[in-house]
């Protein structure tokens, strides 16, 4: 599969809009046992939990936090130990688990806010790219395509280079790519935005803004 790429824009984020909503807010006043949650002003909302955040030792608002999004998918020990590992480690980038990766970054970003620095700051990336098909329609996309038509435009040394390189040649079935892309969507019938860790991805790890990519997928013998 071959791909044209045009990069418009990467930008670095360390906050996602319409990830936490004003519900989510009063909702998790109410987790830290607010009593007046639902009388908050809803420009205010953010502020108050901030606060309640605080009251908090890291940990224990962690947890709050955790099971309050994650408590579908994660075990009660699951996220206690989480609550404590990420207040040093950057829980979005490496958990065992990269479908949660999206969900971490967000929950680590409004502890990290609410404490000022007692959790790592985590960075994201997003891509503005303009992909085309030199078969005509672009195909349907994953994040397997994705990684790999990216990883064409990047700098031979880029980390994922050097984690994936058999997966990216096809040598090996790339099952990762998850871990990589967080999540990405059509923006139009060419164009798309991809959202990444900056750990992975910033605007420096480009060699081009504009190159080719022949993509090849494992088969099995």
């Amino acid at each position: 599969m071959k791909l044209h790429l045009t990069i418009n824009a990467v930008k670095t984020v360390n906050q996602l809009e319409n990830y936490w909503t004003t519900a989510d807010y009063i909702n998790l006043l109410k987790e830290f046992d607010y009593e007046d949650a639902a009388q908050i002003p809803e420009n205010d909302a953010l502020e108050y939990l901030q606060l309640c955040i605080t009251d908090l030792l890291p940990e224990h608002a962690a947890e709050v936090v955790l099971a309050y999004k994650l408590s579908d998918h994660l075990s009660q020990g699951q996220i206690q130990n989480l609550s404590h590992e990420m207040q040093g480690d950057k829980v979005a980038e490496d958990y065992s688990d990269p479908a949660l990766h999206f969900d971490l970054f967000n929950i680590n970003q409004l502890l990290y806010k609410a404490y000022n620095g007692k959790f790592p700051n985590t960075e994201a990336s997003i891509i503005t790219v303009a992909m085309t098909s030199a078969s005509g329609a672009l195909p349907q996309l994953n994040k397997e395509i994705v990684v790999k038509a990216l990883n064409a435009g990047l700098v031979k040394g880029n980390i994922i280079n050097r984690l994936y390189h058999d997966e990216l040649s096809g040598e090996v079935e790339f099952k990762e790519a998850a871990k990589v892309i967080w999540k990405f969507k059509m923006l139009d019938l060419n164009m798309v935005e991809i959202l990444t860790s900056k750990y992975f991805i910033e605007i420096h790890d480009f060699a081009a803004m504009e190159f080719e990519a022949n993509i090849v997928f494992y088969e099995e013998e």
